[in-house]
């Protein structure tokens, strides 16, 4: 059993990594897990009590630091080098804040611990404004890249995972089968991507201006968060269609943005106290002073063309549609506990690949929040669980061909390892987690895993690319940037799992 440390136990790795632990130390996977977190204006630890967490789980806490520097600060450095040591740590999982993945990652790494890092790979304060803190984030990167090649020169077991866990989602697996069975029939590539995605976080004018978790008050926003999956599942998906030999080896890519001051002219103060009994009165910032406030703030939603190229042609289109800011089940003044969950918000996102005239593929979880009273079927479309996805065939070329095809809930269930593996987000990072204890009590071979660091490149390039525009439209250039895609390090995608599909 591995003993483990997680740095951040913020409302996402309470809710996610934390139980990911307690399962593995049920499995025989984990021994002891430490964590790590800051000290807050308010003073008080998390707090933990009453969740599902690890086991004898012992909480340090460290001054809080800033973002830009390089390496950890000598003072934290001490404790956590102190930690490993008394606590005998052989991982890391990096759930902070995502301008501060890398800087304990390089850490992790220098110690020689593998690494479960979440995602995004990391972010630079001011990238939707700065052009250099933007193309600094894809330096980051590289960076990282090559201290891990680094490190497993002595190293040789340390490893580099991502928790991007759409690739640990059934029904992507299914994407990405269909996608190389049409590549290696015909020779094409997808030739284009839309995907759409939105949280559903409804945030009133003073939450927008005080909300510091997974807030905008950096620089950045949706796109670092939970846009990253995008920015990953794209490329990923591009590469089940390699049998074509086609490949891009440039992306050309445009954004547009809206930002929170933005929010306040589709919505005013005005529309807001004539919506909600009582806001005025909760209200304590004037227009000017929201206005003020909200000048330089990150992403809420982002609407991102690419184009990836190979020696100047176009291969593939993609579009990338990234909203916190879509339709939500909030309905009250008062916000629930948590603003990051449980306050009206929900999932709607749709991927549709084309891949030229021979497939089209529709996958949709269009979901709202159950309701308590309700006795229908919750993979309904509408339901908590609805997942559905919809094959296209050119049965006139290929008559063994399905014209059509519709996978439900059901159909994309599958077995892995014995286990039932559900086609849900919660299912996966689950997965995710798993996969990682499994490797470092060597039940899995650094082959299988299929988040490694080295195959994240292109996603990190689509994202420094897609910040780097929104800087230079803020800073009034051009706002088309075209990046390279050639990369060093090694980008095989593992194949997947043996899996079975559940008949019922």
């Amino acid at each position: 059993m591995k003993n483990v440390l997680v740095i951040g136990v913020g409302p996402h790795a309470r809710r996610s990594h934390l139980p990911a632990l307690a399962a593995g130390q049920r499995q025989g996977l984990v021994g002891t897990v430490s964590a790590v977190d800051i000290v807050t204006d308010r003073g008080a630890a998390p707090e933990l009590d009453g969740q599902d967490v690890p086991d004898g789980l012992t909480l340090c806490l460290i001054e809080p630091f800033a973002a830009e520097v390089p390496e950890l600060p000598r003072r934290v450095r001490r404790v956590l080098d102190a930690l490993v040591a008394s606590a005998r740590v052989d991982a890391v999982v990096v759930a902070t804040e995502p301008a501060f993945h890398m800087v304990y990652a390089r850490w992790a790494l220098e110690c020689g611990l593998s690494v479960l890092v979440d995602k995004p790979l990391g972010a630079r304060a001011h990238a939707s404004t700065d052009p250099v803190q933007a193309r600094a984030a894809l330096a980051d990167v590289d960076d990282l890249l090559e201290r891990y090649a680094r490190t497993r020169q002595a190293h040789p077991h340390v490893l580099v995972s991502v928790q991007a866990q759409r690739r640990y989602h059934p029904a992507f697996w299914r994407l990405r089968d269909l996608i190389a069975d049409v590549a290696e029939t015909t020779g094409c590539p997808v030739t284009a991507v839309q995907s759409f995605h939105s949280d559903g976080q409804w945030r009133l004018p003073d939450e927008l201006l005080e909300l510091d978790y997974h807030g905008y008050d950096r620089g950045y926003g949706k796109c670092a968060h939970s846009g990253y999956h995008f920015f990953d599942i794209v490329p990923w998906l591009m590469a089940a269609a390699d049998a074509s030999g086609k490949t891009p080896d440039t992306v050309r890519v445009h954004a547009h943005i809206t930002r929170p001051a933005d929010l306040l002219a589709q919505l005013t103060v005005q529309d807001y106290a004539r919506l909600f009994n009582g806001f005025s009165a909760r209200n304590r910032y004037t227009d000017a002073e929201l206005e003020a406030g909200l000048h330089g703030f990150g992403d809420v939603d982002a609407t991102i063309s690419a184009a990836f190229t190979s020696a100047g042609r176009t291969l593939t289109l993609a579009s990338l549609n990234l909203f916190h800011n879509g339709f939500s089940q909030r309905g009250t003044l008062t916000p629930a506990s948590a603003l990051y969950k449980g306050n009206g918000r929900v999932r709607q996102e749709t991927h549709i690949v084309q891949q030229g005239p021979f497939q089209a593929l529709h996958l949709h979880c269009l979901q709202t929040l159950p309701d308590p009273h309700a006795t229908g079927d919750r993979h309904a479309p509408g339901g908590d669980r609805h997942i559905e996805l919809h094959v296209f065939r050119n049965n006139r070329f290929q008559h063994a061909w399905k014209p059509y095809a519709r996978l439900d809930h059901a159909a994309l269930s599958t077995t892995v390892d014995g286990q039932l593996a559900t086609p849900t987000q919660t299912s996966s990072r689950r997965r995710s987690m798993e996969e990682f204890l499994l490797y470092l009590n060597n039940r899995r071979s650094r082959h299988q895993m299929r988040s490694d660091l080295s195959t994240h490149h292109t996603a990190a390039t689509l994202m420094a690319g897609s910040y780097l525009s929104m800087a230079h439209r803020f800073s009034g250039r051009p706002p088309e940037v075209t990046l390279p895609l050639n990369t060093p390090h090694p980008t095989t995608i593992p194949p997947m799992p043996s899996a079975k599909v559940i008949s019922r």
